[in-house]
């Protein structure tokens, strides 16, 4: 029972911990402003990482894996052509085209930076290019993050044409592999993208924590995608209109896991630097104080 009872004092400060955090503060609001960023940044990145990604193999395979992607998604949003667009214009992207959608993809960097310092009590000066600067060395590692993901689609192709436990398995080889691809973007986002010098080893178990939450979000949504519901019936059968909006708020609640990420992680970093465990009547540090660096 020892053990339980710790376990339960453990939870009950890290919950505590985001409660604290919360307070006073629009989650909603937050989440929202931080999806407008994404929704500028989101296309230039994935353009930028397909055309390094074709440095590192050749424009011939990515487009290949693509294709055999769009072919495993929904036709839903209309992902395949989406697909076959952006793996077109990715793979022969100029060096001019690749400068000009350097500066909006920068813009996500910018909107998290923005988004975090609201739950910390650091003070941050420049930080737009702060939060544009320190993203841009994830670029340069996307091929090395995109390029594994891509190796997977053939084997969730594979198992599409399987009964029910090929389908399972489907969904779990897409789950780690999108949870695998994830945790090192995060890990840079929360220490250094972020305002906050948390400890490394709060951070490690945020990010993929965080990762695994997204991971599973993004499965729950081609799942969806699955349903025979007709996005466009709210907006007057306008499709094109249905998908704007059911990818905005895809895009919102993706956001609201990595600020809830972000919390639990500060709540880890809090609890890192507790010399003894914390009991059901302990008083809890202040939420958002500044913690010393790793």
């Amino acid at each position: 029972m020892g053990a339980v009872n710790r376990w339960r004092a453990e939870i009950r400060f890290l919950m505590g911990s985001v409660r604290r955090g919360l307070r006073g503060r629009d989650l909603a609001l937050i989440a929202a402003g931080l999806t407008f960023y994404a929704g500028i940044s989101v296309v230039p990145l994935l353009l930028l990482a397909i055309a390094l990604t074709s440095l590192l193999t050749s424009p011939e395979t990515v487009r290949g894996y693509l294709d055999t992607l769009g072919g495993v998604l929904p036709d839903e949003l209309g992902a395949p052509d989406a697909l076959a667009a952006l793996a077109e214009a990715g793979t022969t992207l100029t060096f001019l085209g690749g400068v000009l959608a350097l500066l909006p993809m920068t813009f996500y960097g910018e909107g998290l930076r923005r988004a975090l310092l609201r739950f910390t009590a650091e003070r941050d000066t420049y930080t737009g290019w702060r939060g544009r600067l320190a993203v841009v060395p994830l670029l340069l590692v996307s091929p090395f993050l995109l390029h594994p993901v891509l190796l997977v689609v053939p084997v969730l192709a594979d198992l599409q044409t399987g009964g029910f436990g090929s389908r399972v398995a489907e969904v779990a080889v897409g789950f780690y592999a999108v949870l695998f691809a994830l945790v090192g973007p995060l890990v840079w986002g929360f220490r250094v993208v972020a305002a906050g010098m948390l400890r490394w080893r709060a951070i490690g178990i945020g990010a993929f924590f965080t990762a695994a939450s997204l991971a599973g979000f993004l499965q729950g949504f081609v799942l969806f995608l699955r349903l025979p519901l007709s996005i466009g019936a709210p907006f007057g059968g306008l499709e094109v209109v249905g998908g704007v909006v059911a990818l905005g708020l895809w895009l919102f609640l993706l956001h609201l896991v990595v600020i809830a990420g972000w919390l639990l992680t500060q709540a880890v970093d809090e609890r890192l630097a507790r010399p003894a465990p914390p009991t059901p009547g302990a008083a809890p540090g202040p939420a958002g104080a500044a913690r010393p660096a790793a």
